[in-house]
């Protein structure tokens, strides 16, 4: 049975409420969220020695998070990834979002999910968030019921997503937690072997958008069905890193669609999901100006995320994955994070 606590993370300024902390532990894993954000700020799993390390990069403290930063573990909505130029039409009316990444919209706008505070529930062995997002805020139409609950069981740590709307709109929600299986505050992955189950990923511009195409791995440096250590694989390649959609199959069951090893601990993460997606980023913008957990600084490359999705700009592309939530249905999906030694 998993052991779950509430306590006080923080005040909000001017008066504003308070920030709570839940703390979710099995035997082999324990995870620390917050109702700012939904945002993960710890999580702890063992070495192949048995020692706890946490393996999420983040703030010691509510202010951290109130600053600007990545989007370190937060729950990205009302749309996750980016949207081109923050333009879609919806039943004929076309939306103008605002524009907070280059020339296009990028997680929800500039006030999105992430910033802001959830209504919290206890729940068998976890946390349920919810929130209501008006009709309109931050240009989208309808408004928006959103669940998120997070669960721990032994060493699987599931993320559940339930939305409805009054009107059709564009819903696409997940995570954006930033990993380092070596421990947060480690200057880099680059030893970090990562393996992707996708036969096809989507190539994109000069910002980011996918140009539309639909291109195999097949002889590309985005072939990751195979484990590849990343530090040889970007210098192989010549890559910057990865900031890309993996395309994979969708299903009604949480399917395995990645994981990444870390050989010197042995510590081992799977990910499953029911996305048509996921984004794999290698933290390119991460550039040591941030102080993290116990002064730890993070500088490119120091943490990688696996945000399950649907595909980036899904809104403005009719052969991509649906976007649109109509009223009357309901929206939701799973992702689930395992942590073992190997």
């Amino acid at each position: 049975m998993t052991e779950v606590k509430r306590e006080k993370f923080g005040d909000l300024p001017d008066g504003k409420g308070q920030v709570e902390k839940f703390l979710l532990r099995s035997d082999t894993v324990k995870v620390e969220v917050i109702s700012l954000g939904c945002i993960i700020t710890a999580l702890e799993t063992k070495d192949r020695d048995g020692k706890f390390s946490d393996i999420v990069l983040g703030f010691d403290n509510l202010e951290g998070y109130l600053s600007k930063h990545p989007y370190f573990g937060a729950v990205v909505g009302r749309v996750a990834n980016r949207i081109a130029k923050g333009k879609f039409v919806v039943e004929g009316q076309a939306y103008q979002l605002a524009i907070n990444n280059g020339p296009n919209s990028l997680h929800g706008g500039l006030k999105g999910f992430d910033k802001a505070v959830w209504v919290p529930e206890v729940v068998a062995d976890g946390v349920r968030f919810f929130r209501e997002s008006l009709d309109g805020e931050e240009g989208y139409p309808g408004e928006l019921k959103v669940w998120v609950t997070y669960t721990l069981k032994d060493e699987a740590f599931t993320i559940n997503y339930r939305a409805q709307s009054n009107k059709t709109t564009p819903v696409n929600l997940t995570n954006h937690a930033y990993f380092n299986l070596e421990g947060q505050g480690s200057p880099n992955m680059y030893n970090h072997e990562f393996t992707i189950e996708a036969d096809s990923y989507l190539p994109v511009d000069e910002t980011q958008i996918p140009t539309g195409e639909v291109a195999s791995v097949q002889n590309t440096a985005f072939d990751l069905r195979k484990p590849v250590e990343l530090g040889r694989h970007l210098q192989a390649f010549q890559l910057n890193g990865f900031d890309h959609n993996f395309c994979l199959k969708q299903t009604k069951e949480p399917q395995f669609c990645a994981r990444v090893y870390h050989p010197p601990s042995g510590r081992t993460m799977e990910v499953y999901t029911t996305q048509p997606g996921i984004q794999f980023y290698t933290g390119n913008f991460l550039d040591g100006s941030l102080m993290g957990k116990g002064g730890c600084v993070y500088p490119k490359h120091s943490g990688f995320c696996l945000e399950t999705q649907n595909w980036p700009d899904a809104v403005n592309k009719n052969h991509f994955p649906d976007a649109m939530l109509h009223s009357g249905e309901q929206y939701k999906h799973t992702t689930c994070f395992k942590f073992f030694v190997s």
